[in-house]
């Protein structure tokens, strides 16, 4: 049976959303009707963690096993709070060298995905929009350069929450979370990336 180990902060919890219905769990649901044999993800995110409070609680979880994939989204609550891009980066990488020991030191089995921008959506009004975008993009350049650099796979999601944050199927009730329908195209995006490795071995 392969295990799923999911690290972020609300957009992996899913926010105001069922917990079958947050993309680690959509994504368990797409794989096992793909014949894959797959546990319930082990999820560890909170609302509003950033990437130091994230490494405190994996720190507090003390989590021996490891994992046949990993999960990693991390940093909007970093950007929200005006933290440095260079404050990222640095927890970002020690966060990602602790995904792959989860994933049994293979690095082809992490999966990262990319900052969703919040400033699209309905909860961004009378905001900098197009500041907050700026930021998004920084961040999200350099969480794919890290990512890549240590060859685990990463998984451009900003787009699709630009293209739907006006829509209000896709947003949650806060009118900044995503629902069930928008965590189902990351679902998709992540689930045929992780298929493709794991028959790869």
């Amino acid at each position: 049976m392969y295990s799923y180990l999911a690290l972020g902060d609300s957009y992996t919890i899913g926010e105001q959303v069922p917990i079958h219905d947050n993309f680690p769990n959509q994504t368990v649901q797409l794989l096992r009707k793909q014949h894959f044999d797959v546990a319930d993800p082990v999820i560890i995110a909170t609302t509003g963690w950033t990437t130091d409070e994230l490494a405190a609680a994996i720190r507090e979880h003390n989590i021996h096993e490891t994992f046949s994939f990993v999960t990693l989204l991390i940093g909007v609550n970093n950007q929200y709070r005006g933290r440095s891009l260079e404050n990222y980066r640095q927890e970002f990488v020690q966060l990602l060298d602790q995904a792959i020991v989860f994933a049994k030191g293979v690095a082809d089995h992490v999966f990262v995905l990319s900052i969703p921008d919040w400033g699209a959506t309905p909860f961004a009004e009378g905001r900098d929009r197009a500041l907050v975008a700026k930021e998004i993009d920084e961040y999200n350049k350099a969480c794919k350069e890290i990512t890549l650099d240590h060859k685990c796979h990463y998984i451009y999601i900003t787009d699709s929450t630009r293209e739907h944050a006006p829509n209000v199927k896709f947003l949650a009730p806060d009118g900044l979370h995503p629902s069930a329908t928008e965590y189902a195209v990351w679902a998709e995006r992540l689930s045929g990336l992780v298929a493709a490795t794991l028959k790869g071995g």
